[in-house]
């Protein structure tokens, strides 16, 4: 499908699947996975945009990529035509009392990583958690949709 503006809709992917101890990620695109372990936060996946390219280039700063006009252009998406796209893949293990976030940058763009990371330490249950983070999204202006899941390790 082509829009009339000649586009074509693509689309971003982060999931898990957890068996046991192992947690399979695969990830295209600016959605992230976040992994709150001990008390510390940690981004598991890396943004397929531009101006992330041009940050591992050492061409811009972190607080210029932030503001940047084209932070949202996406070098690798789904549905980007006929040649095939590589998704990140990783596999890691899991332990109990982790806390994952994954979220679009409806989410992200707007909160910054010190408002997710106490937002993420708190002991709420994982879905007031997340009706928190889609409240401070609101609160600070998300332009974006904006999608998240909260999911704790717990022992079997």
């Amino acid at each position: 499908m082509v829009l009339p503006d000649g586009h074509q809709p693509v689309t971003t992917l982060t999931a898990m699947l957890r068996a046991g101890t192992q947690l399979a990620l695969v990830h295209i695109g600016d959605t992230r996975a976040y992994l709150l372990r001990g008390g510390e936060m940690s981004q598991l996946t890396q943004d397929h945009t531009y101006v992330q390219s041009l940050v591992d280039q050492g061409g811009l700063g972190r607080d210029e990529a932030a503001v940047h006009p084209q932070r949202s252009l996406l070098v690798r998406a789904l549905g980007t035509g006929a040649l095939p796209v590589e998704a990140d893949l990783a596999l890691r293990t899991a332990l109990p009392g982790d806390r994952y976030l994954l979220c679009s940058d409806g989410l992200s763009a707007v909160v910054d990583r010190d408002t997710l990371h106490n937002a993420l330490g708190t002991p709420a249950e994982p879905q007031a958690v997340v009706r928190r983070l889609i409240e401070l999204a609101y609160e600070h202006g998300a332009p974006d949709n904006i999608a998240c899941v909260v999911a704790d390790v717990v022992a079997a």
